[in-house]
């Protein structure tokens, strides 16, 4: 089955409709507008609440990469730029509301600065000191694997929240759950 994603319309349409077949874990180029390109590599969870996942590049630190006139962008920067109306480079620092650095949902993102960026990480025990959950405190190479395990698992699975939660947790995906 072909994941899906959603137009920013709304309306809900397979990947290889816009982007021709997937291949391997990345997505062909789409034809048309940087926007139509960028929505064509998001996959949307079914409720407006959920992470918009990024599913095309992903660099080295976990995050996302969205080429435009062959500069780099952070897709959540570009997402939320597009949501305010404003250029993505007039954008100040972002945070995650909900921690994980593939989502594009503007819904999740605040802006900050480099300082409450610092102090929602210690507060959330995202630092090198970490907490109880696995994906917290990692290093920088770990974070990466992760978020190309999330991406490939969406591409070949689709939007299922359950193997969304085990990956961004570090559990194993076939784990049983208690609920």
């Amino acid at each position: 089955m072909s994941p899906r994603v959603w137009r920013p319309d709304g309306t809900r349409i397979r990947i290889t409709e816009i982007t021709g077949e997937a291949k391997d874990l990345g997505l062909q180029r789409a034809r048309g507008s940087e926007e139509h390109r960028f929505w064509s590599k998001v996959i949307r969870g079914p409720r407006p609440e959920q992470c918009w996942i990024w599913v095309g590049a992903i660099a080295d630190d976990g995050y996302g990469r969205f080429y435009l006139d062959g500069t780099s962008v952070r897709p959540h920067r570009y997402s939320l730029a597009l949501d305010l109306g404003l250029a993505h480079d007039q954008l100040p620092e972002l945070m995650h509301e909900c921690d994980v650095p593939l989502c594009v949902n503007p819904r999740h993102l605040g802006l900050g600065d480099r300082q409450s960026n610092m102090v929602d990480r210690q507060r959330k025990l995202r630092s090198a000191n970490g907490s109880g959950l696995r994906f917290r405190g990692l290093p920088r190479a770990a974070m990466a694997a992760r978020s190309r395990a999330l991406r490939a698992d969406l591409l070949a699975h689709g939007w299922d929240a359950q193997r969304i939660h085990a990956i961004n947790t570090g559990s194993r995906v076939d784990d049983p759950t208690l609920f």
